[in-house]
């Protein structure tokens, strides 16, 4: 991660920004439709780790632009690449008066006017291997890809990767990337996904709020796993993502934290240590193998490729419904009276399915605190959520009620009541799918 944005970022760092539509299916379950994601194995990703340590110790002890130790790390990626049955193009660009390589490899198949990328930068500081900043990234994101080849994922999108060069300088390899790219290839690009420093010592879990659906993505993974995640702030404009956000393209990503120091309150969720930054070999020459939390980069990993395989799409459809919806917003008072959200449904014969689905999109920043039940046309009540979840935000999840001994015609009401003080929120959307 670079740090020449490092007042812009401490200036809005305290803002801590509420994150759309956070959910809590669990980690395992495919999205709808989609094929299952790989557990990625951590093992191979820290072999990555220590190829890219190998390969700083032999040039000067760093991957920096410029130097030879990067276009070495290039030309390891680029090899594994290669052999798994990627298209790779290296593209080269000049920064401080030295050569600069970005790597971009593309799996065939796919809608080609519907790209999802995912990509880190690779080369490090001058001053050390770069091996948390950002080689966990890199290393993270070269086995998700090898994992696609492994499985031979044939997603509805076509899948690109990336390892951007001199991001250190100024997010270059990146930015020369983006501006040369024509505004018809602009478009083709649906999401782009960033991984800077996935494997803090002192981990935090840190998700970016930039595009809704991305965000969700990686809430999602994390709820599954019962990890609490904060919005990402610290490196807000600081990495890759930046100039795919400045043309418009949805982007997101995770990070694990840099040179803030994390709070109390943190060390209670997260655990590690309080009062200490999360990686305090930021830019150091401590930033060896050895400065790598496990927990955090398994976790990361796995979380790379459950949004790869999420986002991308497969060729099976999902299965067809007749949607009753809400999108009408209702505010839930704090510790307040109970609210509703109301459907008409019409057209259904018979007694509502045994496996109605029922969308809920509630934004809160403490689902803990709520009770969520669906109410049937004759006043039944079924239980969703029962204030699980602690201090988790949002609820974004979709329930399967067993209605059938329900009239499927009439009024349907989705409940909601925040029954502790200090949280607030609102019903974002209610949906009813019949099949």
């Amino acid at each position: 991660m670079k740090l020449s944005a490092r007042l812009s970022a401490l200036a809005g760092a305290s803002a801590l920004l509420v994150g759309a539509l956070a959910g809590a299916a669990p980690a395992s379950a495919a999205p709808t439709g989609a094929t299952a994601a790989p557990d990625i194995p951590l093992a191979n990703v820290k072999q990555h780790l220590a190829d890219l340590q190998s390969i700083a110790t032999a040039n000067g002890g760093n991957r920096a632009h410029g130097r030879t130790g990067y276009k070495a790390s290039i030309d390891f990626v680029k090899a594994k690449l290669d052999a798994a049955g990627y298209t790779t193009t290296l593209q080269t660009f000049t920064s401080s008066g030295a050569t600069g390589y970005n790597l971009i490899a593309d799996w065939p198949g796919g809608d080609p006017n519907q790209v999802l990328m995912a990509g880190s930068h690779l080369d490090s500081v001058t001053s050390g291997a770069g091996i948390n900043d950002n080689g966990s990234g890199s290393a993270a994101v070269l086995e998700t890809a090898l994992a696609v080849s492994r499985a031979g994922y044939q997603p509805s999108k076509h899948l690109r990767f990336a390892w951007w060069g001199a991001e250190e300088l100024g997010l270059i390899g990146s930015k020369y990337y983006v501006n040369n790219l024509a505004s018809t290839e602009r478009a083709k690009v649906k999401g782009y996904l960033n991984f800077d420093m996935i494997g803090s010592p002192n981990p935090g879990y840190f998700v970016y709020d930039d595009d809704p659906t991305i965000e969700q993505t990686f809430k999602t993974y994390y709820a599954g796993l019962g990890v609490p995640t904060e919005i990402e702030t610290e490196g807000d404009g600081r990495s890759d993502h930046a100039p795919f956000k400045n043309v418009g393209i949805p982007v997101g990503g995770l990070f694990s934290g840099a040179d803030y120091v994390k709070t109390s309150a943190q060390a209670q969720k997260w655990g590690g240590t309080a009062g200490q930054s999360f990686d305090r070999c930021y830019h150091s020459s401590c930033d060896t193998t050895a400065n790598i939390n496990d927990t955090a980069l398994d976790r990361n990993s796995d979380a790379v490729a459950y949004a790869i395989w999420a986002l991308s799409g497969t060729t099976t459809t999902p299965p067809a419904g007749t949607v009753f919806e809400n999108t009408a917003d209702v505010s839930v008072p704090d510790n307040g009276a109970a609210v509703t959200s109301s459907v008409t449904v019409s057209g259904v014969t018979g007694n509502a399915p045994s496996n109605l689905a029922v969308g809920v999109n509630i934004v809160h920043t403490w689902i803990g605190d709520l009770v969520v039940d669906l109410i049937a046309p004759d006043g039944s009540v079924y239980n969703l959520h029962n204030r699980t979840g602690s201090s988790t935000d949002n609820i974004n999840q979709t329930y399967t009620v067993n209605a059938s001994s329900e009239v499927a015609n009439g009024v349907w009401k989705l409940r909601v009541q925040d029954k502790a003080s200090g949280d607030t929120g609102y019903i974002n959307s209610f949906k009813l799918t019949f099949p």
